[in-house]
């Protein structure tokens, strides 16, 4: 019996064969960033990546990019949800510190996920010049995100500062520690662990009543 024009073609859908190769390139990125989290950039080898999901060396190359460019792909990626965050909390109601504590809980949560911790964990002399100069560029942004939330929660009178900055630091240095600590399968979730801190930070830039 013929096969008919409208039969299903066995061949993948260009669609198909790009949802498969985002699929593939996830999974080696992923691999990647949990080798950098578990033994650092230096000591972690893309060999040892590729032998954990049983392919070659030049299939890493092929999607990612040479050692650097996998760690800057890893950083990007968790700059990148940092940056989410700090929007989504731009566009939520209530006050100038309600929108603060919804971004600094994200904030120490995404830095307690593969991607975040990748970025608390990777120093800029770990990469070329070039890079380094795009690490910084991705970091300031968070560093001004951040910043405008608390410009906005002192303009509203629902927080008390007199530095911006500092305060600014100080809530980053604290939600940051976490990426260093806090392990998956311990007791405490990272959403857990997110809310008391914040809870504890943001406790004594309320306005007293």
């Amino acid at each position: 019996m013929n096969r008919g024009l409208s039969d299903p073609s066995p061949f993948p859908s260009r669609a198909e064969k790009l949802s498969e190769r985002e699929r593939k390139r996830e999974a080696v990125l992923r691999a990647a960033v949990r080798a950098f989290n578990a033994r650092g950039f230096h000591s972690a080898s893309l060999d040892d990546v590729a032998a954990s999901l049983h392919i070659s060396k030049p299939t890493i190359y092929h999607y990612l990019g040479n050692k650097e460019q996998v760690l800057l792909e890893c950083v990007t990626r968790g700059l990148e949800k940092l940056q989410e965050a700090a929007d989504a909390a731009e566009r939520e109601s209530g006050t100038g510190l309600d929108r603060l504590r919804s971004f600094l809980r994200r904030y120490a949560e995404i830095n307690m996920d593969d991607f975040g911790r990748c970025v608390i964990r990777t120093g800029e002399e770990m990469l070329s010049a070039d890079g380094a100069r795009r690490f910084r560029e991705l970091k300031s942004r968070i560093d001004l995100a951040m910043r405008s939330l608390i410009e906005e929660a002192v303009g509203d009178g629902s927080i008390e500062t007199t530095d911006v900055k500092l305060l600014a630091f100080t809530l980053a240095g604290a939600l940051n520690w976490p990426a260093r600590w806090h392990r998956p399968d311990g007791p405490l979730t990272a959403e857990a662990i997110s809310a008391t801190m914040v809870d504890l930070l943001t406790a004594g830039i309320a306005p007293r009543r």
